[in-house]
């Protein structure tokens, strides 16, 4: 099939576009968030940048959407309408904000877009009324089992710390920091130790590395501190097992499904979880089993082939779901105006 998304998530779309099919992501001059393309991604050539004003409709068999304004969008562009006569399906990243846990979905009530969770939680969390809901949970390219555990620190990773807070835990990193030193990786980590008031010595922000350059300075770190309150399962998490860290994690959304017992700590005691940190930081060996057993269990559950294979069910369902005339199924109510436009 030649699907039609945007890219959006990166992590994410680094597993959807490695599966069997031809992805079309729109390009713009200026980029952002409507035009990323491929963005410098070394992704297989099955991904194609496209221009979706030059695109011929006719090119697209499904797209994937990912925000509630790409249904008006993609109509604009295309003359063609999401679940009327285009296949499409929506992917909900996160977690709900505001109201919860009555907080509506932007596709609640309606049933020519199938909604698709990344997460248990998220089905859960998000009031999808009459909406047919489904999850097909995270896959993720095995980096490897790369740990070392070389250095007696914590390892973290999360984008813009200083403004999101307590939604990824930022007020907790002080605790952690007076166990051992921390090692924070991510977007827009500069300032964090002043904003935390961590000392220096206790705080490297390591920045948004390059995947490759991440994974390797990630596992160097003895332990994976996962302090996120509310938060969609982040991939880093599922990346971290991956490469066989041993994980120390608040019991939030879906971390308690992700993480088992065995692979470290998870649990909304925070002391629990500091002498969980201090014990893996201070025996590495036992460091390394928890580690071993994390990368177990993200394999059997997070492996890429699974998260194809069931893409691949969805969308082979999606095709031949039969197509709805303006009179037989009218969705205005799910129309969102579309963004506006820079002219390059």
């Amino acid at each position: 099939m030649r699907i039609l998304l945007w890219h959006v998530h990166g992590s994410w779309t680094d597993a959807f576009v490695r599966g069997r099919h031809e992805y079309l992501l729109p390009v713009l001059l200026e980029g952002g968030a409507w035009g990323l393309g491929r963005a410098g991604r070394d992704w297989p050539p099955s991904v194609r940048e496209v221009d979706l004003a030059t695109l011929d409709a006719d090119a697209v068999d499904a797209v994937v959407l990912q925000r509630p304004e790409e249904i008006a969008e993609v109509s604009r562009l295309l003359g063609r309408t999401p679940g009327r006569d285009l296949p499409a399906v929506y992917v909900e990243h996160n977690t709900p904000k505001g109201n919860f846990p009555n907080t509506r979905h932007p596709l609640a009530d309606q049933d020519s877009i199938p909604v698709v969770h990344v997460t248990h939680f998220n089905r859960l969390a998000w009031d999808n009324g009459s909406a047919p809901a489904t999850v097909i949970e995270h896959g993720i390219p095995d980096p490897g089992h790369l740990y070392t555990g070389e250095l007696a620190e914590l390892g973290v990773v999360v984008n813009e710390p200083v403004r999101r807070g307590r939604v990824t835990g930022t007020d907790l990193l002080p605790a952690f920091a007076s166990v051992a030193p921390l090692q924070v990786f991510g977007m827009k980590t500069d300032g964090l130790a002043a904003a935390t008031g961590i000392d220096a010595s206790r705080l490297a922000a390591r920045g948004d590395l390059k995947t490759q350059e991440l994974h390797r300075e990630l596992a160097r770190c003895r332990v994976y501190v996962h302090p996120m309150r509310w938060t969609s399962l982040g991939l880093s998490l599922l990346e971290a097992m991956h490469l066989g860290m041993p994980v120390v994690a608040l019991a939030t959304t879906e971390a308690p499904r992700a993480v088992p017992p065995e692979a470290g700590a998870v649990s909304a005691d925070i002391d629990e979880l500091l002498r969980c940190a201090q014990r893996l930081v201070a025996n590495p060996d036992e460091a390394r089993r928890r580690g071993a057993a994390a990368r177990e269990a993200a394999l059997e559950r997070y492996n890429l082939g699974t998260f194809q294979d069931r893409w691949d069910e969805l969308l082979a369902d999606l095709r031949s779901r039969p197509r709805h005339s303006v009179n037989e199924h009218p969705d205005e109510r799910i129309l969102v105006p579309a963004p506006e436009r820079k002219t390059p």
